[in-house]
């Protein structure tokens, strides 16, 4: 009788943490041009996946299927692009 407990406390985790996906649409329409990668940050938490090449930064949250990513210059956001987000 136990396991029937602990799958559904694995579910109701499993729930919780994707309902509290900072993805959404409503945060994207939040980001602004100019915005640090600070302020951003704050909005969308830490990001799943950076990459850096000179003084640009290209930054991914989500996965594969739904994702926002912000591009930076000089730690301003310049480009937004997202896909599949609610």
């Amino acid at each position: 009788m136990k396991h029937p407990i602990r799958l559904l406390a694995a579910a109701a985790l499993a729930l919780s943490l994707t309902a509290c996906s900072k993805v959404t649409a409503d945060n994207y329409n939040k980001l602004k041009s100019g915005m640090t990668y600070e302020e951003v940050r704050a909005i969308l938490g830490k990001p799943d996946n950076c990459s850096d090449l000179l003084a640009a930064r290209s930054c991914t949250w989500g996965d594969e299927k739904s994702y926002i990513n912000v591009s930076f210059v000089g730690d301003q956001a310049v480009l937004f692009h997202s896909e599949n987000i609610r």
